[in-house]
């Protein structure tokens, strides 16, 4: 596991939090279990390293992508093949999902590629200001009972912090197939103030970007007759 921050306050932050959803699902299998033992912790980012988050990779990197609860990975691998110049930082605390993306790294190889099986707001306590050019939030837990919205990771606490790491210009890419976590989403984000929608027509949010890789629960979404929504934001100052 990662080092936690050090100092006390932050310590008790962390320890207030709570993950919501399932931790592991079905037993791994024994290459996954062992890839998990002995790859997962090179690749467990040092959040008290003196040069984050230059120093959780072995490479320099142009610029550095954040994907929060990245399920199996299938977007963030596809991202880091296609751009090996920038470092990708993954979170994800269901251990199966993890165990299929350091599946990917160990069998291909790659190095441009962090990932942290905790909780994503712990990252983005770590990362100083503007570190981050883009940020994806990938078909989050809905919480459709109203007595979990509470739970849902779009927040004001959370925008804050994920506007903070973004660099000026950066991207905040948010993608759902449920419609009233998207409505949820618009009115928080509008509340932040800190970022701009830049859709024009319809198309803008009903079709992804024409480089855009996909995730397995969104060909699930669709195949089950449920469209997804594509927003992405701009950092505004």
């Amino acid at each position: 596991m990662a080092d936690e921050p050090s100092d006390k306050a932050g310590q008790d932050k962390v320890n207030k939090r709570l993950i919501y959803g399932r931790r592991q699902g079905h037993r791994l299998h024994k290459k996954q279990a062992r890839l998990v033992d002995d790859v997962l912790p090179r690749l467990t980012p040092n959040l008290t390293a003196d040069n984050v988050p230059a120093d959780w990779f072995a490479k320099k990197c142009d610029d550095y992508v954040l994907e929060i609860g990245f399920g199996g990975g299938e977007h963030l691998a596809a991202r880091a093949l296609a751009n090996p110049q920038s470092g990708f930082i993954g979170c994800e605390p269901f251990l199966n999902g993890v165990a299929k993306l350091v599946a990917t790294v160990a069998d291909e190889g790659r190095d441009n590629i962090a990932i942290y099986q905790n909780d994503a707001r712990t990252i983005l306590d770590a990362l100083p200001n503007g570190a981050v050019g883009a940020v994806y939030l990938l078909y989050p837990d809905p919480w459709p009972k109203k007595r979990h919205h509470k739970r849902r990771f779009v927040s004001a606490e959370n925008l804050a912090a994920i506007h903070r790491v973004l660099r000026p210009g950066g991207v905040f890419f948010l993608a759902s197939d449920i419609a009233a976590y998207i409505d949820w989403s618009l009115i928080h984000i509008g509340a932040h103030g800190g970022f701009e929608w830049a859709a024009e027509k319809a198309d803008d949010w009903r079709v992804p970007p024409s480089d855009w890789p996909g995730t397995r629960y969104e060909t699930k979404a669709l195949a089950a007759g449920r469209k997804p929504v594509y927003l992405q934001f701009t950092k505004a100052d």
